[in-house]
């Protein structure tokens, strides 16, 4: 087996790490906020490490341009939408939860 292909495989079970770990963190977190965070930041660092799993395993061509530019989209607008939708859910008054002091 290649280093090549080994070192895609490490990426893209990595990034499978983190979409499971959002996944769990969407289901057992407490609120909206919580809840978006958790889908937000490992999705986007799970999608991430997925595509750049992919070009290392794809030789150079066509598919590995468009790979790397499927990259930079997501990096750009995966954390835009995050942030627009809290705001939104903010503005609208959605209260974020906190614990009550005993």
């Amino acid at each position: 087996m290649e280093p090549l292909h080994i070192a895609s495989a490490i990426l893209v079970f990595g990034g499978t790490f983190f979409m499971v770990v959002g996944s769990i963190g969407l289901i057992r977190l407490p609120d909206f906020y919580a809840r978006l965070h958790a889908a937000g930041k490992p999705d986007t660092l799970g999608e991430i490490l997925i595509v750049l799993g992919l070009i290392l395993y794809e030789p150079f061509s066509f598919i590995t341009v468009k790979l790397f530019f499927l990259s930079f989209f997501i990096l750009v607008a995966n954390p835009t939408a995050t942030h627009a939708v809290a705001m939104a859910a903010y503005k609208r008054g959605l209260i974020p939860w906190r614990k009550e002091h005993r």
